[in-house]
């Protein structure tokens, strides 16, 4: 058997070289402090000394520190990879220890750093005022993004709260005033002030225009199997014309058919229903059920109804009609990789690409963007992003009104582009203002009722003061700020923005993964949010993670694997917050339950070394 070598004085890091770089750092820090003396005076005196510990973290994070952290562990120091909350002390802690050890003087540190105690009751101390009190079983807050039926059914917004809710939040690019209020009151009904409010404006979001509509028709087709097994009837509702349907209206079926009412209300299970389709094809109908305001009918076969076709039933005899109201479909432009797509200024309807007889393009699709102003700011070689990142183009020429632009990826193979979509430019900096005409009128609904405030697509330490400036005009120049970082450009400036929203009044930030990942690639948003996790977690301030967290569950019912993985990793934010779905009520409870369990193991970067059920399990033999 060999015996392991022991390690000799020679292999262990000279603490003499190691406390120079060290003292080289806090010299750097020191410097970096006193060309910053304009930013940490002009914070409020609470932010004063969290602006201090930020400037310090920069200034470390100027340094490549991968060497001297492996040197400082092999001789048992700190790594300095957990110094985030307060890097002074840390860097003076690690100098007075390579002092003693190479019998050298340590480094004169500038002023009394923020100890380690101190960085995290200042970082708890912002969070409950921004956030509120953490529930009693974990740190982590939860909030829920409102969907639009919460509106009216407050027992939805009551079972969110009992079941972990700490923060509501309204999205005021969705439903409008009259909606928020229904909900603002739903939730101070059940919750009082025991639950916080949170409303982020929309900000100047890029979307694509109007398209011509589609085709009116209504179609259904039985769901198959990959080898062409129809796994079950299509199933079609039918209800008179003009009918309102409610919620519980057989949410399951494939689509709604509205026929005359006569029609309908003849109509019993175990009828057939006869009709030509719109290809000619004779097809039929069978009425399985009886269900508020109509019936509810299934087909094994697809079909195509247009105005004016005729349908007929066995029962009563003789029973006729035809239906003429069609709505027309949604206007979508169908998308390939290689295919061009003319962007305009313009606000008349978009159109798909025209073709010859051959299927050759004469000319390409089109569709407007707004604002229009944006096309002052595209050059050709930008990407641009349709729908959130479904869709990636190259800009290849640029105009005043219109830029042409070359689809060189689509996420499906085929994509079909709708109005009303985001739209992403992670190459342009936009100089577009940080408040549209809408923002500042919700502004002023936001000021009366709610708690905190989001600033969307926020960019540059300007556009936050002119965000704080708008709030002094509705009269809330002190309602906390959250400042969503979803842009490339909100990223690199990070600290800026920081600086200038710790001027006045509480301060948080939202991760804002959907956008954020669009605009950076999504090979490099793990990467990213940690940067701001580090950074946010140096100036002491807040972060709500974002963006479809549990969002299967929320959707569909059923959570990924990974999706497991993410949530857990959210436990190392002050915040996580879950967006809406039918099973929303579901996602909060295992939400709840998994910060609850994580709150044991993490604490922000540190792991906490509880006892493990397997160690306490391990036979003692």
């Amino acid at each position: 058997m060999q015996t392991a070598r022991p390690i000799s004085r020679s292999d262990q890091p000279d603490p003499g070289v190691l406390l120079d770089q060290v003292a080289s750092i806090i010299a750097d820090i020191a410097a970096l402090e006193l060309a910053s003396e304009r930013d940490i005076h002009a914070a409020t005196p609470a932010q004063r000394e969290s602006v201090r510990n930020l400037i310090h973290y920069i200034a470390l994070r100027r340094h490549d520190l991968r060497r001297l952290q492996r040197d400082l562990a092999a001789l048992g120091l700190s790594s300095l990879g957990r110094s985030e909350s307060h890097v002074l002390a840390t860097l003076q802690a690690v100098a007075t220890a390579l002092a003693a050890l190479g019998a050298a003087p340590p480094p004169i540190v500038p002023e009394s750093p923020i100890s380690i105690s101190q960085g995290d009751r200042l970082l708890k101390r912002n969070t409950l005022e921004l956030l509120g009190a953490a529930p009693a079983r974990r740190d982590v807050r939860i909030m829920v993004t409102m969907p639009t039926e919460a509106a009216d059914d407050h027992n939805l917004i009551a079972q969110l709260f009992d079941r972990g809710m700490d923060i509501a939040r309204i999205n005021c690019a969705h439903d409008d005033p009259g909606i928020w209020l229904r909900m603002v009151a739903g939730l101070r009904a059940h919750a009082g002030s025991a639950c916080r409010l949170f409303m982020d404006v929309e900000g100047p979001k890029l979307r694509t225009g109007p398209i011509t509509d589609g085709p009116r028709v209504i179609s259904w087709n039985p769901p198959r199997s990959p080898l062409g097994t129809i796994l079950r009837p299509a199933l079609i509702r039918i209800v008179p014309t003009g009918a309102v349907l409610s919620a519980s209206a057989s949410p399951l079926a494939d689509c709604t058919l509205q026929l005359p009412a006569d029609f309908v209300a003849a109509l019993r299970p175990g009828a057939n229903i006869t009709f030509t389709d719109h290809p000619g094809r004779s097809r039929s109908l069978l009425v399985t059920e009886s269900i508020p305001q109509g019936v509810l009918a299934q087909s094994s076969h697809s079909a195509y109804i247009t105005p004016g076709t005729e349908f007929h039933a066995d029962r009563p005899a003789r029973l006729r009609c035809a239906i003429h109201e069609i709505p027309p479909g949604i206007g979508v432009i169908e998308l390939r990789s290689g295919d061009h797509l003319l962007l305009t200024a313009d606000q008349s309807p978009g159109e798909a690409a025209v073709r010859d007889a051959a299927g050759l393009v004469i000319s390409p699709a089109r569709i407007s963007l707004s604002p229009p102003r944006i096309f002052q700011d595209l050059r050709p070689g930008h990407r641009v992003m349709l729908d959130d990142g479904k869709a990636e183009g190259i800009v290849e020429r640029v105009e005043p009104a219109s830029a042409l632009l070359h689809i060189t990826r689509c996420r499906s193979g085929v994509m079909k582009l709708a109005s009303r979509k985001g739209i992403n430019l992670p190459d342009t900096d936009l100089g577009l203002p940080p408040l549209g005409d809408d923002d500042l009128a919700h502004l002023e609904f936001i000021a009366r009722h709610a708690d905190l405030v989001g600033f969307s697509f926020v960019q540059r330490p300007e556009d936050v003061r002119l965000f704080r400036e708008a709030l002094a005009r509705v009269g809330r120049p002190e309602i906390g700020l959250v400042l969503k970082i979803e842009t490339a450009p909100a990223f690199a400036r990070l600290p800026e923005l920081l600086l200038s929203a710790m001027e006045s009044g509480p301060v948080g930030v939202m991760i804002a993964r959907g956008d954020l990942a669009t605009q950076i690639g999504y090979d490099r948003l793990a990467e990213v949010q940690e940067e701001i996790l580090w950074i946010c977690e140096a100036a002491h301030v807040p972060v709500i993670w974002a963006t479809q967290v549990l969002e299967t569950l929320a959707k569909k019912g059923l959570p990924s694997r990974s999706e497991i993985t993410d949530a857990a990793v959210a436990e190392r934010s002050e915040c996580v917050m879950l967006n809406k779905g039918p099973f929303i009520a579901d996602a909060l409870s295992l939400l709840d339950d998994i910060l609850h369990r994580m709150a044991g193991h993490q604490d922000k970067k540190r792991s906490m070394l509880r006892p493990l059920s397997v160690a306490l399990r391990f036979p003692a033999h």
